[in-house]
């Protein structure tokens, strides 16, 4: 009976698994690790491709385990880095550890698993590509015109801190060449070219690898025009007579600011104000008349209306800057000058 049942039980599975071959339908086929790569030394992804799925709907789970550790996990996000792939955050990655990852394959004809990959993540580092290109041509004094490029590292990656260095390259080539031209930059992130040919339209890219691990992928293009030879000297002159322009506008400027005084007064003269030929202008400013007759020469005389009357007749008013305390004439005959006023005073 038992023989009977056993017999029976075998008859089925096979009939089972004829006619699943008959529909096409198998186990999965072996899945394989393309690749791992960290950006930044912190986190990483890996990526599968997978086998045949034998006619039938398959699960992919990747394991992994450290190595000297007997614990297994499973992957902790399979979303974020797109489908067949498993990331790491930070908080399952660690440096200097070695890990030992599979992918299983799994549906209801069976199951099969991929070869181990071991990866260490201090060398699967790959950065993005660098940001930010900026192309510029210079133009220094009696030379010829160079290429000038700078550019920053990948947003993810702390070179600031020393966890990551990286270097750079670069590569150029005119718009229509086949073949590029490369430049090693090192760690700095500008660079100068020298040799270009005048009139053509450059195209530049550049990237950049870590100490441990691999180059990035090249940065988009970015293209630049080289002038010809006759825009270069067109620029040349103007930008000599901008400059010569400027020395002279500011020569100008600075003579007017010197001489601005003198031109204002000699545009605009100062109205002078009336002054007494004769005396001393501080002797009105007292008000006393006997010190002005004294002045005067009209000594050991009282002063009279008539004698005042006549003084005012003899004052001249005059608007040069000098003050004389007698008239010119009176230097040759001190002593006509001085009493002809008052005699004449008496006589009348």
């Amino acid at each position: 009976m038992k023989e009977n049942v056993a017999s029976t039980t075998v008859f089925i599975l096979l009939l089972f698994l004829n006619t699943s071959l008959l529909n096409g339908q198998s186990a999965p086929g072996k899945p394989e690790i393309s690749k791992c790569r960290s950006p930044e030394k912190e986190t990483f992804t890996c990526w599968w491709k997978p086998g045949t799925d034998g006619g039938l709907p398959t699960n992919y789970t990747l394991i992994y385990h450290k190595e000297g550790e007997t614990l297994t996990h499973e992957c902790p996000d399979y979303k974020t880095s797109g489908p067949n792939s498993c990331y790491f955050s930070k908080k399952h990655t660690s440096i200097w550890k070695m890990y030992i990852i599979t992918v299983n394959a799994t549906n209801q004809m069976g199951s099969s698993s991929s070869d181990p990959l071991y990866v260490d993540v201090t060398y699967i580092v790959e950065p993005d590509p660098p940001v930010n290109l900026t192309l510029e041509i210079k133009q220094p004094e009696d030379r010829k015109p160079y290429l000038w490029m700078k550019w920053f590292p990948p947003t993810l990656v702390d070179v600031r801190s020393g966890w990551l260095t990286l270097q750079y390259e670069i590569r150029l080539k005119p718009e229509k060449a086949a073949e590029w031209e490369t430049h090693f930059a090192g760690q700095q992130t500008q660079f100068k070219i020298l040799s270009l040919y005048p009139g053509q339209k450059y195209l530049v890219q550049v990237r950049c690898k870590p100490d441990h691990g691999y180059w990035s992928e090249w940065s988009p293009e970015s293209s630049i025009q080289i002038p010809s030879e006759s825009t270069m000297r067109d620029t040349t002159m103007w930008i000599f007579v901008a400059v010569l322009s400027t020395v002279i506008c500011l020569t100008i400027v600075w003579a007017v600011a010197l001489k601005g005084y003198s031109m204002v007064t000699c545009i605009f003269p100062p109205v002078p104000g009336p002054k007494i030929k004769g005396f001393d202008t501080h002797l009105l400013e007292k008000g006393k008349s006997e010190e002005l007759l004294s002045a005067l020469g009209c000594q050991d005389f009282p002063a009279t209306s008539d004698c005042e009357d006549l003084l005012v007749e003899f004052l001249e008013v005059d608007d040069s800057e000098d003050q004389q305390l007698m008239p010119a004439h009176s230097k040759e005959h001190p002593g006509q000058e001085r009493e002809q006023p008052c005699r004449e005073a008496r006589g009348s």
